[in-house]
């Protein structure tokens, strides 16, 4: 297999374990401990195994499953994000190891590889690996004894994670071998998603959701999509999604909570993150399925036609309504109607939708006779409707109308562990859709992609996936000019602090307290203007912070692990 196969390489293949340590950082003094950027924490294994223990004696099996693989998937992704800062420039065969020796470094098993193969023109991954003294399976044969079915759920989360996030499409892992089901080993299997069989029951775990109706929310095939402008590119498909991310699960599981009421629901969030995919879902879930779902973009209505629109208008109401017609109100009798960009509502417009809201019923323009209508209203904005009601822009009154049960969905940015999902997603739909056969992406496009601010959000990542499958060749990966390729701002593969023209001086962390600094590599020593201003950008987080180099990583925007190296090199004292 072209690309790397690491079938033969050495287990002291850099980076080492001793590498890897160096990462990791104590600090007992204010009671943290840092793996680079990513603070952990260190548990009693019992502990764990008794959180196990009552998950699965209190939610199910199934549940507990699908949770503690996510919780593991998450852990992976967060792993090869490190590796990815850390050694931004080594080999994929490196790379991949890596995982298996911070799964090590974290105390949760030790991994033997058989082995692995990944084609960088063709995507295709493979995997073989045995797992010995798994923590996970210690916990579960001491609380339940050997069963008949594999246990290590969260280390099945991690590989998938971690080679995913790596390789920026979906790899999919599975134990065959497990000790809590009686071998003496175990032994799991990794393929790209296409490779497998079917990999709806593996996916079924890692999503937090399912959303398939209001009485089986928890049965049938598992989506592996969530975009907002699904359903309008594809008429008569059926809308899902699929998260990972902490945030993302938790939107999904309010939703969940609020579908079967009749409650008024508003979803706040930016351009792009799924509001419209989200109500549409929760139409969907809810007892008023069968009935209408009635959308309208309040941002694309003009006002002196907002009232007709909203609520219908009788003929000779005005010149040019030659006849009567129902609004929106109407047509969405006993069902949903969705209120997108409601932030965009005039005053007065405002004034005569929270009338309709509190009376339940309306009345056409031209009419003279008010008619109820039994309507669940969902609304979405993606400006501060608090702000804008201190700025008297939006009405206090109808801001409480519509407030009672808010969901705030996450940008992609602040979700970054579902990119591979959503990746992988596109490929596939934009490959079938145009008649491709892209191959896949090319590290260079997947470190790009996660290191991109992505202020489109869902959308954006889906218009680049698509302009990718356009532009390659078949057989061939996409490639960082085939998606970045209309004026995107990508950041800088360097580490050194520099001022930047458009904002506040920052330090670009696409590197490493490992990888050399710029004049070490060359030669050629700094200026001394450069190192004044970075010492002086140094100290002045250090002292903003009162001496804590993690809040003036924050404050710097990079790792606190570049902020000590920084530290040490000038001298510094914290």
């Amino acid at each position: 297999m072209a690309g790397f196969d690491t079938s033969g390489i050495s287990q002291q293949a850099h980076p080492t374990v001793a590498d890897l340590s160096e990462c990791l950082f104590f600090s007992p003094g204010d009671g943290r401990i840092w793996l680079q950027d990513q603070r952990m924490v260190l548990l009693h294994s019992e502990s764990l195994g008794s959180l196990r223990r009552e998950l699965i004696d209190s939610i199910g099996l199934d549940k507990a499953r699908g949770l503690l693989t996510r919780a593991g998937y998450v852990s992976g992704a967060r792993d090869a994000q490190l590796v990815r800062r850390q050694w931004p420039d080594a080999d994929p065969p490196a790379a991949a190891m890596a995982g298996t020796r911070l799964h090590a470094l974290e105390g949760v098993v030790q991994v033997e590889l058989v082995h692995a193969a990944y084609d960088a023109v063709t995507g295709v991954y493979e995997g073989e690996f045995l797992w010995h003294n798994s923590s996970e399976d210690d916990e579960h044969i001491a609380a339940y004894g050997v069963g008949g079915s594999p246990a290590c759920w969260m280390q099945v989360g991690y590989a998938t994670g971690y080679v995913s996030t790596l390789f920026g499409r979906l790899i999919v892992f599975r134990e065959l071998n497990c000790r809590s089901s009686g071998d003496a080993h175990c032994r799991v299997i990794g393929k790209s998603a296409e490779h497998w069989d079917d990999v709806q029951q593996d996916l079924r775990y890692l999503n937090a959701q399912a959303f398939v109706g209001a009485s089986a929310v928890e049965a049938g095939p598992v989506p592996v999509a969530d975009l907002e402008a699904y359903a309008a590119a594809n008429p008569g498909t059926e809308q899902s999604m699929v998260g990972t991310s902490s945030s993302f699960n938790a939107a999904c599981h309010m939703l969940h909570r609020v579908a079967p009421t009749t409650a008024t629901v508003l979803f706040t969030g930016e351009s792009g993150v799924g509001k419209e995919m989200f109500a549409s879902t929760l139409h969907r879930i809810s007892p008023r399925k069968d009935k209408p779902f009635v959308a309208i973009n309040c941002a694309a209505i003009p006002e002196t036609l907002m009232e007709s629109e909203l609520f219908g208008v009788e003929r000779g109401a005005y010149t040019g309504a030659g006849a009567s017609r129902p609004g929106r109100f109407e047509r969405a009798h006993g069902g949903t109607l969705f209120l997108d960009e409601i932030g965009t509502l005039s005053y007065v417009a405002q004034g005569k939708l929270l009338r309709a809201l509190q009376e339940g019923e309306i009345e056409r323009v031209g009419g003279t006779r008010a008619i109820g209508v039994d309507v669940r209203v969902i609304a979405a904005t993606n400006v501060d409707l608090r702000q804008a009601v201190r700025e008297g822009r939006f009405r206090e009154d109808l801001f409480f109308r519509l407030n009672v049960f808010p969901i705030h969905l996450p940008p992609l940015r602040d979700r970054r562990d579902d990119i591979p999902l959503l990746m992988s997603h596109f490929l596939g739909h934009y490959n079938k859709r145009h008649q491709r056969q892209v191959a896949g992406f090319s590290q260079a496009a997947v470190k790009a992609m996660y290191n991109y601010a992505f202020p489109g959000n869902i959308r954006e990542l889906q218009n680049l996936v698509e302009r990718g499958v356009i532009l390659v060749s078949d057989g061939e990966a996409i490639d960082v000019h085939h998606v970045f390729s209309s004026g995107e701002s990508l950041a800088q593969d360097v580490l050194s602090l520099a001022w930047r023209d458009d904002g506040p001086a920052t330090l670009s962390l696409l590197g490493s307290r490992k990888a050399p600094l710029p004049d070490e590599a060359t030669g050629v020593p700094k200026s001394g203007a450069l190192e004044q201003a970075e010492l002086a950008l140094l100290r002045q987080a250090i002292r903003r912070s009162g001496g804590n180099l993690a809040a003036a990583a924050r404050d710097l925007g990079v790792s606190r692990a570049t902020v000590a190296y920084r530290a040490r090199k000038f001298g510094l004292t914290v």
